[in-house]
C-alpha cells in the first residue's frame, strides 16, 4: 500500500494515524473516566500517569495527521453515490474531531499545571492530588469527552451503515478489506 492517499482510497500512512488515534481515544475514554470515578489518590496518580501521556500522543497525532493533509497528502475524492448530506456531515464531524481533541488536550494541560497536578505526576512528588472538581478546566475537559464520545458513536455508526447496509466502498478506503 502507498504511503500517500490515491484518488479512491487512503494512504499508509493516513490509515495508520487514524486507527492508532482511534485505539489511544478509546483507551484515553477508560482511563478518563475510571480516574474521575475513583477516590483513592494512589490509584488515580496510577491511572493518569497513562491518561496524561497517551493524551500528549494524541494530540501529537492529530497536529501530525492536520500537517499531513496540508503538506503532503490529499484525501480521495469523496465518493459520490450518496447524498450531499452525508458528505456535509462526514466533514463536518471530522472538523469537530479535530477541534474536540485540540480542546481536550488544552483542557487537559491547564487542568493539570493549573491545580498543581503536575508536582505529583511529572514531578514525582508524594501527596494526594487535588481535587480536579475545583479547576475551571475540568468543565469544557469533561463536556469534551461526552462529545467526543458521542462523535465516536455517530462515526462509527455511519462506517456499519455504510459497511453492511449501504455494502459500499467506505471502510475499504480505510484500510478495512480489498
Amino acid at each position: 500500500m502507498p504511503a500517500k492517499s490515491g484518488s479512491s482510497r487512503y494512504g499508509a500512512v493516513a490509515i495508520s494515524i487514524h486507527w492508532l488515534s482511534a485505539i489511544l481515544i478509546i483507551f484515553q475514554f477508560i482511563t478518563g473516566f475510571w480516574a474521575a470515578q475513583l477516590t483513592d489518590s494512589g490509584s488515580k496518580i496510577d491511572l493518569l500517569l497513562l491518561h496524561v501521556p497517551i493524551g500528549n500522543l494524541v494530540l501529537i497525532l492529530t497536529v501530525a495527521r492536520i500537517f499531513w493533509w496540508w503538506f503532503f497528502d490529499k484525501k480521495p475524492v469523496p465518493d459520490s453515490s450518496g447524498p450531499h448530506w452525508q458528505e456535509v456531515a462526514a466533514k463536518a464531524v471530522h472538523l469537530l474531531f479535530y477541534v474536540i481533541i485540540i480542546g481536550m488536550a488544552g483542557s487537559g494541560i491547564a487542568l493539570i499545571f493549573l491545580s498543581g497536578a503536575n508536582e505529583v505526576l511529572i514531578g514525582g512528588q508524594a501527596g494526594a492530588l487535588p481535587n480536579f472538581f475545583d479547576f475551571s478546566p475540568r468543565i469544557p475537559h469533561g463536556v469534551g469527552a461526552r462529545l467526543m464520545l458521542a462523535l465516536l458513536v455517530l462515526h462509527v455508526g455511519a462506517g456499519i451503515y455504510h459497511h453492511f447496509v449501504l455494502r459500499d466502498n467506505t471502510l475499504k478506503r480505510m484500510g478495512i478489506g480489498r
